[in-house]
């Protein structure tokens, strides 16, 4: 029999307007109507009143008011449509039935309650049935702190709240734009075009680059005074905004460091600006907090007060001098090859350490329910478990030693197949060690993965898919009759006890220096460990900054070192950020450690932490327990700038879909949402809507069964359910850009022929007439891994900058929004090298060997006085990509994926391979050079005139300052990507993926052996620049063959 077919999900990807629903009464009564799929519910209520006129019991109805529609969702949920504004055909019922009841409890609560699981993807009552003790106090906690946070904002003065809501955007350092060959003409003074809010008369203002916003708007009321005779005003009751954006420009910054005026003056174009009254910003805060204190009323109306706390006998833990052993009972769901034996591995980790041998079970048969009922003893006592002991079990099968091959003798002790791995906590998060009994459901293993069973870098939740998942069932001993505490943080330091002053003679002192300064190693000799551990009071002292290798010295499985260690940190010199960052990796999961870190990090600013964001989302994957500082940390930021919350927001709803962190980032964006209920209504604009409508013309446009044209992807747009949801938004790529409407742009967008054919949307700006800004949506490739290579190409400009030195880099916006999918920034006006190369060159043989075409391409665009500024963009921007590429280890380049402004300025795009992991074809690695620097990219540098050495020389004197100041630089960037092993990017899982950067960064070397190894990179990508150009002309044939 063919499966049957249920629900409508069929119904729904029709393109009928018309759909006829049944309507269930509270009267009893049944109706049947047809609706338009575009109807709104609250439309459809309307029409179910009108047609109830004329059928019995109508009078029986109260007011539409006090009725929900209800109706089962498409994941087989009994769901109220408290949001009435939704449409039909974003509900989706799984049939064609409403349901409509009387409304019951805080409508409020309900409704927003609606709102957030619509948001984050994942329904709040999954949290609830977890009936889990640990999700219930977090999410108390947590909205208690996040409501604290809303209602705080709301008593802010105007100018204060603008900084939450409207954070500055600045340039890292104050100095205006100038190129070092061409200075702009009147480069003292800037014409800025100023008009007022509801005035369409604009006038032109010339400005010092230096002033402050406040001189700028002085000038403004004094010229708007003898124009319009007007009363002269206070500039104190007045803000900048930009004209077309949501992005003002107020505070103590010169103007030249806002990055829209820094844009303007870097490419010769007047800032426009809007003088708006304070009255205008403290209509919109009213309106926002209004929103959001009808919500925290009624919240705290339903919230139930807590309950008394019990008090019971205790025993610390230290008085426990026996052995620390767990019962492993049974396996449940386990699926492997008949004739082989079952066997469980258990070992006690203290971040990466193991803190004692592994513990492997007997061999059992293997079945479906293998019985094991052992005892499994650790070679470490109770009382030396550290408080983040985290126990690490993996489950395998193995070939009967019988029927082993001759000669494998040696493998008898290999796993020949792991099955799965699991971690849990020995404490629980009220620092009691456990005890009773736990089922725990597995994460499948990698089947070739030839590293270690256990996974201690895994999460500690259970894998939430348990009716597939294997499961084992472990019971933690009851040591004593009552619970068991690890000792409080004061409690240990009362027993300090560091030792008399250490005497250390000339030569300790000098080895220990040796080892502090040997940056590219964490691997330590014995006697290496022992000096450490010696003069950790002369670490702590002269180079605090080391704390991270104290730390992976000390011996966690000894409470008297531990003790010791934790009391050091107590008085502690907070590092700076950038240095405390590395400590949040997995290997340093102590709570006082982490605690001092989170500490330090409180310094960032808000565009450092913003420039750390993706990072420091990531290792919360690190956490063992749902209320930690970082989670805390991060909350409290975002809701102190819109900014910061809007990507934290899509940091963590990206991921919402990988299991192992579905928990954590729900409750954590629950968090967020109830400390900003105004944003979820622009964010559910954002996801539900505009994400939700280009997914599905992404999936029409990639479904093979009918060859769909642009023409075909304009009528879709067109439609309004579509119109509606892509116009009107706040960009995901960047907040304060309004992507206002997409139906005057719908002759611009189209798909694109790659694979994975990405939509190509454009949008008008009102504001700025004729200006265009467009957006990509990839729909099936994974765009993590550019969204962290841009990020650092961006971090990289930012360090550049800061020492002087502008590499006209453009690190484009790039967004990972969901699983395989993301949102991509289009730069305008510009295009690729080999389309240009092709467009010069009547074969695509010989287009890559057209060294004229780039030049000829800039002069085409460029006339007369304006190619001298053109070619020192490009000089400028290709040296700065050079470095870039070279030290991330970029791989995959050709003239398809570098692309070039009409400005000049030369950017790569597409970074699918990193670290360098370069394509390889039939074994051999097709890409021998360190970057790319062909001659046609000289013959531009040197104005097209092949004896312009002191051009070719100053774009080589770019290079190498660029790379002396990542050099400097080189721990930092060696920490964001060890912080994004979270991620589990394929390419970069390893620490040999981290080495490659700490190669190409020369960490541990002096500068001038890191210049002069780059030095000889630099030639070598000069003299093998004809390879590079074969590969184009390859790549550039294997394009122009497609059909």
């Amino acid at each position: 029999m063919p499966p049957g077919k249920y629900g409508m999900q069929e119904e729904w990807e029709k393109e009928d307007q018309q759909i006829t629903m049944d309507f269930l009464l509270p009267t009893g009564i049944f109706l049947k109507f047809p609706v338009s799929r575009n109807d709104t519910i609250k439309s459809i209520k309307k029409m179910v009143w009108k047609n109830a006129r004329s059928e019995a019991l109508y009078s029986a109805l109260d007011d539409p008011d006090g009725y929900v529609f209800t109706c089962i969702n498409q994941t087989a949920e009994r769901e109220e449509l408290e949001e009435e504004s939704r449409r039909l055909s974003d509900v989706r019922p799984f049939m064609c039935v409403l349901k409509l009841v009387a409304r019951e409890g805080d409508r409020v609560e309900k409704l927003t309650n609606t709102q957030i699981s619509q948001l984050i993807g994942k329904g709040l009552h999954e949290f609830e049935a977890q009936k889990n003790h640990e999700v219930n106090e977090f999410r108390t906690k947590m909205r208690t702190f996040c409501e604290e946070k809303a209602q705080e904002r709301e008593s802010l003065p105007w100018q204060q709240w603008m900084e939450f809501s409207f954070p500055c955007e600045l340039e890292p350092c104050c100095a205006p734009p100038e190129s070092s060959s061409v200075k702009p003409k009147n480069s003292k003074k800037i014409f800025i075009q100023i008009k007022f809010e509801s005035c369409q008369e604009s006038f032109m203002l010339q400005q010092d680059p230096q002033d402050l916003p406040v001189a700028l708007m002085k000038s403004a009321l004094k010229k708007k005074a003898t124009v319009f005779r007007s009363v002269r005003q206070e500039p104190e009751d007045y803000t900048l905004q930009v004209n077309g954006r949501w992005e003002f420009i107020y505070g103590k910054h010169p103007l030249c460091q806002f990055k829209y005026i820094f844009s303007c003056l870097r490419n010769g174009q007047n800032p426009h600006l809007t003088m708006i009254h304070h009255s205008t910003i403290v209509k919109y805060q009213e309106e926002q907090s209004k929103v959001c204190s009808q919500v925290s009323k009624s919240g705290s109306l339903s919230r139930p007060p807590p309950l008394p706390l019990k008090k019971q006998n205790t025993s610390s833990l230290w008085s426990i001098n026996e052995p620390f052993y767990i019962h492993l009972l049974q396996g449940s769901r386990v699926n492997a090859d008949e004739g082989m034996k079952l066997v469980v591995q258990a070992g006690l980790f203290h971040g990466s350490e193991l803190l004692c041998k592994v513990v492997t079970t007997s061999e059992v048969t293997v079945c479906s329910e293998p019985l094991w009922d052992q005892k499994l003893e650790f070679d470490i006592n109770v009382a030396d478990l550290p408080r983040m002991s985290r126990l690490c079990f993996a489950l395998y099968a193995v070939i009967e030693k019988a029927k082993k091959p001759r000669g494998t003798k040696k493998k008898n002790k290999k796993a020949d197949c792991p099955i799965a791995w699991v971690n849990t906590m020995v404490f629980d998060y009220k620092d009691q060690l456990k005890t009773g009994e736990f089922l725990l459901s597995t994460w499948p293993s990698v089947p070739d993965d030839k590293s270690d069973l256990l996974n201690p870098m895994g999460t500690v939740e259970k894998n939430p898919n348990i009716d597939s998942a294997a499961g084992l069932l472990i019971r933690f001993p009851n040591i004593r009759p009552h619970p068991l505490y690890y000792p409080p943080l004061d409690k240990i330091s009362d027993m300090e006890k560091n030792g008399d002053a250490v005497y250390a003679t000339k030569d300790e002192y000098t080895k220990l220096k040796e080892i502090i300064d040997n940056k590219n190693s964490t691997e330590f000799f014995e006697d290496e460990k022992e000096l450490l551990w010696k003069l950790r009071t002369e670490v702590r002292d002269r180079y605090p900054e080391s704390l991270s290798k104290l730390l992976l010295i000390t011996k966690w499985n000894k409470r008297e070192d531990v003790v010791q260690m934790v009391s050091l940190l107590r008085h502690w010199p907070d590092l700076p950020a950038i240095s405390a960052l590395e400590l949040l990796d997995y290997s340093f999961p102590d709570p006082a450690v982490r605690s001092f870190t989170i500490r330090c990090l409180k310094k960032l600013s808000d565009d450092e932490l913003l420039q750390y964001l993706i990072q420091l989302v990531q290792v919360l994957k690190y956490e063992s327990y749902l209320d930690c500082d970082l989670t805390t940390f991060l909350l409290e930021r975002a809701l102190s700038n819109r900014r910061i919350g809007h990507f934290l927001f899509w940091h963590l709803r990206s991921e919402i879909h990988v299991a192992s962190v579905s928990l954590r980032f729900g409750l954590i964006l629950e968090a967020y949402c109830r400390g900003d209920i105004h944003h979820i209504k622009l964010l559910t604009k954002q996801v539900n809507e505009a994400l939700g409508k280009m997914k599905a013309l992404s999936d029409i446009v990639k479904s093979g069964s009918q060859k769909m044209t642009v023409d075909d992807l304009k009528l879709c747009i067109r439609q309004e359910s579509y119109l509606d949801a892509l116009s009107d938004l706040y960009s995901p790529l960047n907040p304060s850009i309004f992507l206002c409407s997409c139906c005057c742009s719908v002759e611009k967008c189209r798909f694109m022929d790659s694979k994975m054919k990405p939509l190509w949307l454009m949008y008008l700006n009102p504001s700025l007439q004729g200006d265009m800004m467009g957006i990509i949506f990839k729909n099936g490739d994974d765009l993590r891994q550019d969204m962290l290579t841009l990020q650092m190409i961006q971090l990289m400009e930012n360090l550049w900058k800061t020492e002087g030195l502008d590499l006209r880099m453009i690190p484009y916006g790039c967004l990972s929004t969901g699983n395989k999918m993301g949102l991509i920034e289009v730069v305008k006006n510009s295009d690729t090298i080999a389309n240009i190369q092709r467009n010069s060159s009547n074969s695509a043989a010989t287009a890559a060997f057209n060294k004229d075409a780039l030049l000829n391409w800039l002069k085409s665009k460029n006339p007369e006085d304006k190619l001298e500024q053109a070619i020192e963009e490009f000089t400028l921007s290709c040296a700065g990509y050079c470095v870039a590429t070279y030290v991330l280890g970029i791989g995959d380049r050709h003239n398809d994926n570098i692309m070039i402004r009409e400005t000049g300025q030369l950017f790569h795009i597409d970074f699918g391979h990193f670290l360098g992991n370069f394509k390889r074809k039939l074994g051999i690695n097709r890409e021998r050079v360190p970057f790319i620097l062909t001659y046609d990219f000289v013959h531009v540098i040197q104005q097209g005139r092949t004896n312009n050495s002191e051009k070719f020389e100053r774009f080589r004197e770019y290079c190498e300052r660029a790379y002396k100041i990542l050099c400097r630089n080189g721990t930092l960037f060696v920490n964001l990507f060890t912080m994004m092993k979270a991620a589990g990017l394929p390419e970069l899982t390893s620490f040999k993926d981290i080495q490659y950067l700490k190669d190409s960064l020369a960490l541990g070397k002096s500068e001038d052996e890191a210049l002069k190894n780059f030095k000889v990179k630099f030639n070598e990508a000069l003299r093998e620049s004809w390879k590079t150009k074969v590969n184009w002309m390859m790549h550039s044939l294997a394009k122009d063959n497609r059909p």
